[in-house]
């Protein structure tokens, strides 16, 4: 019988998994645009232990092993800030990045009172444009970031219920 994939949020010791999985997790996104220089690949440990105590950091696991990630924030008013969803290579395609993004939006719901979710990703990131139209979320927002890179921003509103039930 095979190990199950947990969903929990992440503590200080996940840190360094995190790391090591956004570094080879955002490999893909670096050729796609041809830039080795984009945030997540230079993200220092320090940065991402900040994170963790200043936002919602979840992860996924397999055992023992850090297989997912994702970090979200609530602005003031009421936008959830949803970023760096990852998801090791060898678990892509089965549903995973998916139920992390539904786990942080409940849980920063849960949270404060959040009224719209907001994501970004490249242009060309292709899966993860799928991914975000699949869960509702619909792009509200282009900004052009270099030659070959265009940030897509997207958005979907919160279900009345996630931010009546903390109202």
């Amino acid at each position: 019988m095979g190990m199950s994939v947990t969903i929990s949020a992440a503590t200080e010791q996940d840190a360094e998994q995190i790391l090591k999985l956004q570094y080879l997790c955002y490999q893909t996104e670096a050729e796609i645009y041809g830039d080795y220089s984009i945030e997540p690949l230079t993200q220092s440990l320090d940065s991402i232990k900040a994170e963790l105590s200043s936002g919602t950091v979840l992860v996924a696991r397999l055992g023992p092993e850090v297989v997912a990630s994702v970090r979200g924030t609530v602005d003031t008013d009421g936008t959830a800030r949803i970023n760096k969803l990852i998801v090791h290579p060898r678990m892509q395609r089965h549903g995973l990045g998916g139920r992390l993004l539904i786990a942080v939006e409940e849980r920063l719901a849960a949270a404060g009172a959040v009224k719209h979710y907001q994501l970004f990703t490249g242009h060309r990131s292709e899966n993860n444009l799928m991914l975000y139209r699949k869960h509702g979320y619909v792009a509200v927002a282009t900004q052009p970031v270099s030659e070959r890179l265009t940030l897509v921003t997207l958005a979907k509103d919160a279900e009345p219920a996630a931010y009546a039930a903390s109202a």
